[in-house]
């Protein structure tokens, strides 16, 4: 169909159905109408005059995993010609492109603690191109970080694509040249410090209309979890991974699994409900919320949820943003029946609020 021929309305433009039922819940709650904008296909009319309303772009960099690779250039296409007609574009086209690179993430957000004078952090990454000199750079890399464990991510990811810990660099070898490799569909792969957590737990932040909701601690004490609404998957170090290819003689396992709280996505919508709970602590007057906020505001991000984590130096490092955010369903259900606004429903209200504008 051409999306030009479209009614009036408020639009969720995405191409994961699996994501949609909160979202629709909280719009049947509210007695709001909506419609989806389902990017696998269609097409669009360049000189022709976009429907009015309000377009809600949840488009994903993980799409490649679900076989629709094309969506993010449809989705390309698609902003770039609502914005060309002035449409009000919730997440618009230099949104996606954030979402589609924690290169782009990690650069801003370094220049933006710097032009600040804050002393927030990122993780040290180095972006390697290709495979071929992967093996050169990480070995080079690990010495500086004095040889410690570091992990490695896609850089167009989601769900925690290619999020793996290596204790050294002999673990990453083995892993670059086994069958397991995994080279990111950009072809770029993340070497990243591994941080230690001060405590068992990463913090995730949600923003809505860029001003802050609420912060969830998410309990990572038995291994950190890819970020992902249908996976409930630990990150363990790569002897747990190729465990079972390396058993000897007498059937000893020599390699023994190890759990670590790493830098990868956390609030995971499947999963054991008391790991996701409110920090309460943690308002809009706390000073990475107000540094958040103003970076959001920057970049024209209305909706995210960003994770930090508290290090064993006491410092905030802030290594992802999803602005294709998911809320727990355990957590949401928690703060509605005690009284509370949850995410879902104050993303339908302010999602109201654009359109009553129009």
């Amino acid at each position: 169909m051409l999306y030009d021929t479209l009614p009036q309305g408020i639009y969720i433009i995405h191409e994961n159905p699996e994501w949609i039922p909160p979202f629709k819940e909280a719009f049947d709650r509210a007695g709001v109408r909506f419609s989806e904008i389902l990017l696998t296909q269609g097409g669009i009319t360049l000189d022709s005059t976009p429907p009015q309303g309000v377009f809600w772009s949840r488009l994903s960099a993980s799409s490649h995993t679900r076989d629709n690779a094309f969506s993010k250039e449809y989705g390309r296409a698609l902003l770039a010609w609502l914005e060309s007609y002035g449409r009000c574009v919730i997440n618009g086209s230099s949104v996606l492109e954030l979402e589609v690179s924690k290169v782009k993430q990690a650069l801003l957000l370094e220049s933006f603690f710097k032009s600040q004078g804050v002393d927030f952090k990122t993780p040290k990454t180095l972006a390697v191109f290709g495979k071929k000199s992967l093996l050169d750079v990480a070995s080079s890399f690990t010495k500086k970080l004095g040889n410690k464990p570091f992990i490695t991510k896609h850089n167009q990811g989601g769900k925690g694509l290619g999020v793996r810990l290596f204790e050294n660099i002999e673990e990453f070898r083995d892993y670059v040249d086994s069958s397991d490799f995994e080279l990111p569909i950009d072809g770029i792969t993340l070497l990243q410090e591994y941080v230690e957590s001060r405590e068992a737990f990463i913090t995730r932040c949600e923003f809505i209309g860029g001003k802050f909701h609420y912060a969830v601690r998410v309990d990572t004490s038995n291994g950190a979890f890819e970020l992902c609404p249908a996976d409930a998957c630990q990150i363990d170090s790569l002897d747990s991974k190729l465990a079972d290819s390396k058993v000897d003689s007498s059937g000893d396992s020599k390699a023994e699994s190890t759990k670590r709280p790493a830098l990868a996505g956390a609030a995971c919508e499947v999963g054991v409900g008391d790991k996701f709970s409110l920090r309460k602590e943690i308002d809009s007057k706390s000073p990475i919320v107000r540094c958040l906020e103003q970076f959001l505001t920057v970049h024209n991000i209305a909706v995210a949820g960003i994770e930090f984590i508290e290090s064993v130096s006491g410092d905030i490092v802030v290594y992802d943003i999803n602005t294709n955010t998911n809320y727990n369903s355990t957590l949401e259900s928690k703060i509605r029946e005690s009284g509370g606004v949850a995410a879902a429903d104050r993303l339908v209200s302010f999602l109201k609020e654009q359109f009553d504008k129009q």
